[in-house]
């Protein structure tokens, strides 16, 4: 586990999706983060208190998270330099991105020399084993998407806090950095060999008895030319019950891909019941997930009712609306005696 509580950093980010990870744990962490690191050009904000390394120390903080992504995931200078100065201080450092902290000589130096640790999280197990296919007990609902980046996380997050309000056990099953860094678990699926990623998901996600749900964190999208093949392992490997589509209306073009458009939403939803169906045939779709965050908010709400009605799903954005619909639809459409049986389909 790595220690906390967790210093967040910004760095000279000014991308808003770019510190998406810094964001994640600000949310559904905040009561172990103490504070937030940004240099002077960085627009960008948590609503934490804006600390140094060395006043973050002061106030509790035990590791710096570099919550941030960029092109290819590596450690800049810049990024070197800040992870340095915050070993000298007392912090940790923990990081996400491809390029591990331990690859760095200069941050194992000083490592070694401030007695502080280094947590790469995007490390995979290293006793994975290729997926298998077979049925295995429980239920499960895995959130799959347009793009990258629309709100799987959150929505599957939400899911489960819901979930677990109404007493019904519900785990939420961590597939990226933030994810990982959220919930202590998980497997980082993007560092994967890509013939052990079903396997990978079939592992974090086992068989279980309690009648509960396993709710499985989305990557990428089987329309992202870049990273449809993560999403095609993923949707094998967790063998859904149910999906939920996540999309953010509005969004230009697919992520980092200008020359691609968004897929059509029933096109989108038909592609991934269509995958997931060769590891469970009785795939469902529950719901559809909307980020709405750059929409006013009765023009959101009036999109998500028209989107209800034409695909007779309950339509929600996650975080502004909650996802009580989506709930009421899993319980309405899951009975409690479903997971018994579901070994045998």
């Amino acid at each position: 586990m790595i220690p906390h509580p967790y210093f967040l950093y910004l760095g000279h980010s000014v991308d808003e999706i770019g510190i998406k990870t810094s964001r994640g744990l600000a949310v559904f962490r905040g009561e172990d983060c103490v504070g937030e690191f940004r240099h002077d050009d960085c627009p960008l904000t948590l609503g934490l208190k804006r600390m140094s390394f060395e006043e973050a120390v002061a106030a509790g903080a035990r590791t710096l998270v570099l919550g941030i992504a960029n092109a290819g995931g590596r450690l800049g200078r810049d990024l070197v330099d800040d992870a340095e100065a915050a070993l000298a201080a007392g912090l940790n450092v923990a990081s996400g991105l491809h390029q591990r902290l331990r690859d760095e000589p200069r941050l194992v130096a000083a490592a070694a020399k401030y007695g502080k640790t280094l947590y790469d999280v995007r490390d995979p197990a290293d006793d994975l084993e290729v997926g298998n296919g077979k049925a295995r007990a429980g239920l499960r609902l895995l959130t799959v998407g347009t793009d990258c980046s629309v709100g799987k996380m959150y929505t599957t997050l939400q899911l489960a806090r819901a979930l677990q309000a109404r007493k019904i056990a519900a785990d939420f099953r961590a597939t990226g950095q933030t994810g990982i860094l959220i919930a202590g678990s998980g497997v980082p699926l993007d560092a994967v060999i890509a013939d052990f990623i079903s396997g990978a998901i079939e592992q974090v996600s086992p068989a279980r008895t309690d009648g509960g749900w396993d709710l499985i964190e989305g990557q990428g999208s089987l329309f992202h030319p870049s990273f449809a093949g993560v999403s095609t392992g993923l949707l094998h490997g967790a063998q859904p019950d149910a999906l939920v589509l996540c999309h953010e209306p509005g969004r230009p073009h697919m992520r980092g891909l200008p020359h691609y458009q968004l897929p059509d939403l029933a096109e989108c939803l038909e592609a991934n019941l269509r995958v997931a169906r060769l590891t469970n045939p009785n795939v469902i779709p529950v719901g559809i997930a909307f980020n709405t965050s750059k929409m006013d908010p009765q023009a959101a709400r009036a999109l998500c009712a028209e989107t209800a009605a034409a695909f007779d799903l309950p339509c929600v954005d996650p975080v502004a609306m909650g996802v009580e619909p989506i709930i009421d639809r899993i319980l309405a459409c899951f009975a409690p005696s479903t997971s018994a049986t579901t070994a045998s389909r």
